[in-house]
């Protein structure tokens, strides 16, 4: 790890000011993710803003009836805390998949949102990375793939996302609040990652010098509805190889409303909007979530390692779904 030049910031426009002033500098949260990219030498600051605190740690209602969660809240208080478990049980669901109990007391909401792949090529010098170093090339598509993405991907880059609250947040129609130079602003979660398309180095929306502030949830009474399913090689601290978060309306055995977001498969949250559109309006029944399932992954591509993950991927949609329209699991 090289060394590095240490700030704190007191307020977010102190935030903003000092990493406008440094060069390539980072701003440092809980630090589970930028601390291991910087011992790996893969993120190289010159200077560190540390933002833990910050007064953007509380969780609150909306005007509107929604909840917004500061993004220094840590991610064990988001998954525990009663109005997100009641009301969004999804996101809370998907929380508790991630990683390790003492690493979800460190890592916070807008550390989770800005985390890095954890692509095997990215993390080794040795192989050659568009998104560590642009124009290279890519190691994975030929490589050992069976982790990689089989939708959204391009031909510079296969790598996943690897959250699981973000899974959550793309199905709920998260907006993301931020704060910059030029003022806040807020970005929609859908938006705010991007594809690889030939620029993989750029992973999402956010301008130089911008802190993300909080997220906001919106109100979404039938999110009460809602199942997270993590499919992986073993039971704890493991990227899924597939996830699921899902939530469904129904009245009368035909779905009013239905968000589905898919993890482990491409290289962002992946919101599943051809599964939505199937679903909207037609009976809850196993044969229409296998129609769901098929036409969100009409145009996925499997390489070598990873070819399992459509069939994977299908069948937890239509099982997620299912229990979802189980009248007995709700009643």
């Amino acid at each position: 790890m090289r060394n590095f030049l240490y700030s704190r910031a007191g307020t977010a426009q102190e935030a903003v000011s000092l990493i406008s002033t440094l060069s390539n500098a980072k701003f440092l949260g809980g630090g589970t993710n930028l601390v291991d990219l910087m011992r790996e030498n893969i993120e190289q600051p010159d200077a560190l803003v540390d933002v833990t605190r910050l007064p953007l740690s509380g969780i609150t209602e909306t005007a509107e009836g929604g909840i917004a969660i500061g993004a220094e809240v840590r991610n064990s208080t988001v998954a525990n805390h009663p109005l997100i478990r009641q009301r969004y049980p999804m996101l809370s669901q998907g929380i508790l998949c991630g990683a390790s109990g003492q690493i979800r007391n460190m890592a916070t909401v807008g550390g989770n949102i800005m985390q890095r792949t954890r692509c095997y090529y990215f993390y080794d010098e040795a192989a050659r990375c568009n998104k560590r170093n642009p124009g290279a090339g890519c190691d994975a598509i030929d490589g050992f793939n069976r982790i990689h993405a089989i939708l959204g991907a391009s031909e510079h880059c296969i790598a996943t996302h690897p959250s699981d609250l973000c899974v959550a947040l793309a199905a709920l129609d998260a907006t993301v609040r931020v704060d910059g130079p030029d003022g806040p602003r807020t970005i929609a979660f859908n938006d705010f990652h991007s594809l690889p398309g030939e620029t993989p180095h750029i992973e999402t929306a956010l301008r130089a010098n911008e802190l993300i502030t909080a997220v906001e949830l919106p109100s979404l009474p039938f999110a009460k509805r809602s199942l997270y399913r993590k499919i992986r090689d073993r039971a704890s601290y493991a990227f899924a190889l597939v996830s699921v978060a899902a939530a469904l309306e129904i009245e009368n055995g035909t779905m009013r409303n239905a968000r589905v977001a898919l993890g482990g498969v491409a290289p962002k949250p992946w919101r599943a909007w051809e599964a939505e559109r199937v679903l909207s309006g037609a009976p809850a029944t196993p044969e229409t979530f296998r129609r769901a399932a098929d036409a969100e992954l009409a145009n996925a591509r499997g390489y070598r390692d990873n070819r399992f993950k459509i069939e994977l991927a299908r069948r937890t949609i239509s099982s997620v779904l299912s229990e979802l329209a189980a009248p007995e699991v709700w009643q």
